[in-house]
């Protein structure tokens, strides 16, 4: 079966938390859900080229075809079944149906894991993906939660003093970034699981784009906050997503991380868009402060187990 992205896209849009409709008009959604949707969805759908080079990437010695999405039915709805491989490693296989006819319910999970291990089950994926606008889905366990609000809500109030955002053109307290979460995952062993530094790479290219900036406590480096621009991770909405927002061991505890999103959303170039991100719906922490600074949890996706 064959689906376009702007059917894909209409499905999508329809969705959505019902907040996030007032934020942006439907016919500009919509445009963007509809190329949210051609790359990756409908080109994976598609392209052998594309297949063969996941194939020898993450699976030497399996079929091409096991490597293409799959637009099916399963019971009463149909989805786009994909599979994906968590933070690029071939060691953790897992399906992705985000894209789908309608939200899912308790009675479709037993249809949707049946399809997703009839297609990929070669692969021993670990979960099926699953996208809701309302976290709470009986039968599935929790993955991240995707938090938002306008950046002309998120102005800073109360900030404490000689705590700032200041713009960095290189990414040269990397090593201390990674310390910090190295103390994080010592003191909350989970928190591995749940989040992850960004590679340098990446950091300098946010610093690159002008989106980079150093958390400073009285003239302290005391972390980094960072964005970037992209579209896949924004659910149709014109974005800033959340790259990084990570403070030292030394300046935790301190009640500055309620303040740095909104910080954030004000250092960034573009007022109408909105800021959004993902956080692991285990770290409570994270998910608080995000929530004390004005965003609003607006969907989530979901894991249902395979193995």
């Amino acid at each position: 079966m064959t689906i376009t992205a702007v059917e894909l896209a209409t499905f999508t849009l329809e969705r959505q938390h019902p907040l996030t409709r007032t934020w942006v008009d439907d016919e500009t959604r919509l445009r963007l859900l509809t190329e949210m949707h051609e790359d990756p969805d409908v080109l994976l759908a598609n392209s052998h080229e594309i297949a063969a080079l996941r194939a020898e990437r993450f699976a030497p010695g399996k079929p091409t075809e096991s490597m293409l999405n799959h637009w099916l039915p399963a019971g009463e709805l149909q989805a786009m079944f994909s599979m994906r491989f968590q933070g690029g490693d071939a060691t953790k296989p897992f399906v992705d149906a985000t894209a789908m006819t309608r939200s899912p319910q308790p009675e479709d999970l037993a249809a949707l894991k049946a399809t997703a291990l009839e297609i990929y089950g070669m692969h021993h994926p670990r979960y099926l993906r699953l996208w809701s606008s309302d976290p709470e889905l009986p039968g599935t366990e929790p993955d991240r939660r995707f938090l938002a609000a306008p950046i002309h809500e998120l102005r800073p109030t109360g900030v404490p003093a000689g705590l700032e955002l200041r713009q960095a053109t290189i990414a040269d307290h990397y090593d201390e970034a990674k310390q910090a979460y190295d103390d994080v995952d010592a003191d909350h062993p989970h928190h591995v699981e749940e989040s992850t530094i960004q590679d340098r790479e990446d950091l300098q290219e946010a610093a690159g784009e002008g989106l980079l900036f150093d958390v400073i406590v009285h003239d302290e480096w005391a972390g980094y906050a960072a964005a970037i621009v992209k579209p896949e991770d924004a659910l149709g909405l014109p974005a800033y997503v959340v790259r990084e927002i990570i403070l030292s061991k030394k300046h935790r505890g301190n009640g500055y991380g309620r303040h740095l999103s909104r910080l954030l959303a004000q250092s960034l170039p573009e007022p109408t868009h909105v800021l959004i991100g993902t956080i692991h719906a285990a770290n409570r922490g994270a998910r608080t402060a995000a929530l004390q600074a004005g965003r609003h949890e607006i969907g989530a996706w979901l894991q249902l187990p395979l193995e």
